[in-house]
């Protein structure tokens, strides 16, 4: 550690400035070279977006979302012997079909449901699960086989084939509002990413950082083309665009009120930057808490809140702005929890779970098939739609790109789309 006389501390390789700078402030993966705004035509010469471009917003439910308390099979036997204490009886179930229904906590969306404005996706999983927090995201942010490892993520290698040839200092193509970069960011290529910390609508709190940066960036390096001259060109771009978007949300005035939590104030921070006209394509959102092992049933009933909330503010907002129809939500988990209750009126980890896409472009309804819970105590359930198969879906029929060559193999797309 640098002791009070010395300069501020400067991150010597690439590696170590994405990881401290991502804690902070907004970050980030910008260029491998001089930025480009040091000329008089950096951002003029950008590429302008497109009219009406589609938009992808990844909403990450951290730590397993409970499945079968989201998507609850009421008529099914098996669920309440299974969940005892847990199950949530048939007259509270906001019905989504004959059979199946949505926990009471997500009426907003439930209403979306109705004006098809909402799919939902049954019992997504991969072959030969993973019930590591870590390993099991690292998955599903890579859309790797479960026994193969790649260093590059779906969303990234997404870049790297629509996006290829844009300045790496450029406005950011994917941006996300999270504790650190996305995995699923990670491509071959740089791309011009960034990062928020969620919850600074108004940007307060992140001023001491910003100060810090504009030190850092003006701080005497050493000759041209060393580590310091390229790190402090890489913290200059990252001021630039961190002082643009924060001019962006503190102007925006939302078109709906939104809940006062930090999920929702991040899908309001989107909804503004998308409103501005950035042509970043992909978004990234995370709502943490869904390690649900023990006392679950307030912990997630909040949790359903919180997102149902947020999301149907979200929707709304879109469509005051007439955004609607360039924007398509998807909901992850990195897996779904057991079938059966635990001893402590919880939820261990488990495969398979639905997820949720909405917006004014999806047909709605109810797609794939639901699982069978004729299990025995801590037997797992078996997933019936790949999650890359999803994952093809929105970049074959949403983004326009072709999946087989981003993901590695074909895979059928689902009718969401």
């Amino acid at each position: 550690m640098a002791s009070s006389s010395s300069k501020p501390f400067l991150p010597s390789t690439r590696r170590e400035f994405l990881r401290t700078a991502g804690r902070g402030i907004g970050l980030l993966a910008f260029a491998q070279y001089a930025p480009s705004f040091l000329t008089a035509s950096t951002l003029a010469g950008a590429p302008a977006p497109e009219k009406d471009r589609p938009i992808l917003v990844l909403v990450q439910l951290a730590g397993g979302n409970d499945g079968l308390n989201t998507l609850i099979p009421f008529e099914d036997a098996h669920y309440y012997r299974l969940r005892p204490t847990l199950g949530i009886a048939k007259d509270r179930v906001l019905r989504v079909g004959d059979t199946l229904g949505l926990h009471p906590a997500c009426a907003p969306l439930h209403s979306l449901f109705h004006d098809g404005k909402l799919s939902i996706v049954q019992n997504v999983g991969y072959p030969n699960p993973n019930r590591s927090h870590f390993r099991s995201t690292e998955i599903w942010e890579t859309a790797s086989p479960s026994d193969e490892f790649l260093t590059t993520g779906w969303v990234g290698r997404y870049l790297d084939n629509a996006c290829a040839g844009q300045p790496a200092t450029s406005d950011p193509l994917a941006l996300h509002i999270s504790d650190s970069l996305p995995q699923s960011f990670v491509g071959g290529e740089e791309h011009a990413t960034f990062g928020l910390s969620p919850g600074l609508r108004n940007f307060r709190e992140n001023e001491e950082n910003r100060r810090l940066l504009s030190a850092l960036a003006h701080e005497p390096g050493d000759a041209p083309g060393g580590n310091d001259t390229f790190l402090r060109h890489t913290l200059m771009d990252a001021l630039v665009n961190e002082q643009r978007v924060s001019a962006i949300l503190a102007k925006d005035r939302p078109e709906v009120t939104y809940p006062t939590n930090n999920f929702a104030s991040s899908l309001a921070s989107v909804a503004a930057l998308v409103a501005a006209g950035l042509p970043t394509r992909v978004y990234f959102v995370s709502l943490t808490g869904f390690d649900t092992h023990s006392n679950q049933a307030n912990q997630h009933a909040n949790l359903l809140t919180t997102l149902s909330e947020g999301l149907a503010a979200f929707q709304k907002d879109l469509e005051a702005r007439k955004l609607d129809g360039q924007v398509l939500t998807m909901t992850f988990s990195e897996f779904g929890r057991r079938p059966n209750e635990n001893e402590s009126r919880g939820t261990d980890h488990g495969t398979a779970a639905p997820l949720f896409v909405l917006g004014s472009k999806t047909k709605g309804g109810l797609h794939g098939t639901a699982p069978s819970l004729d299990l025995a105590a801590n037997q797992d359930m078996r997933f019936s739609t790949d999650f890359r198969a999803v994952y093809a879906t929105a970049l074959d029929r949403w983004l326009g790109s072709p999946s087989e060559k981003i993901l590695g193999a074909p895979f059928a797309p689902l009718g969401f789309v």
